[in-house]
């Protein structure tokens, strides 16, 4: 599985609608409105980079008020349940 972050500029009156339709898009598993410099945060998971460039182009750049992206690939997960699970290997319950 392929984890991507998309950093998405708007036009500050399609916000509302682009999140909306960014999250209908196959390969996105949420987006999120943000503060600062960007306005919406794209959390993508597929099984290939073939389809991250699918995604955000065919997907998310055809998406009315989009004024850019800026596509991040992550290549390591650090989340609170692996973290736990990693401690008790071994324990007895």
């Amino acid at each position: 599985m392929i984890t991507a972050l998309c950093f998405i500029k708007v036009s500050p009156e399609a916000i509302n609608s682009a999140g909306e339709q960014i999250a209908r898009i196959s390969g996105v598993r949420a987006a999120y409105s943000v503060t600062g410099q960007i306005d919406l945060v794209a959390l993508i998971e597929v099984t290939s980079h073939d389809d991250v460039a699918r995604v955000v182009t065919d997907g998310i750049g055809a998406v009315p008020g989009i004024v850019s992206t800026e596509t991040h690939i992550a290549f390591r997960t650090y989340s609170r349940e692996d973290l736990e699970a990693g401690f008790s290997i071994g324990a007895e319950n």
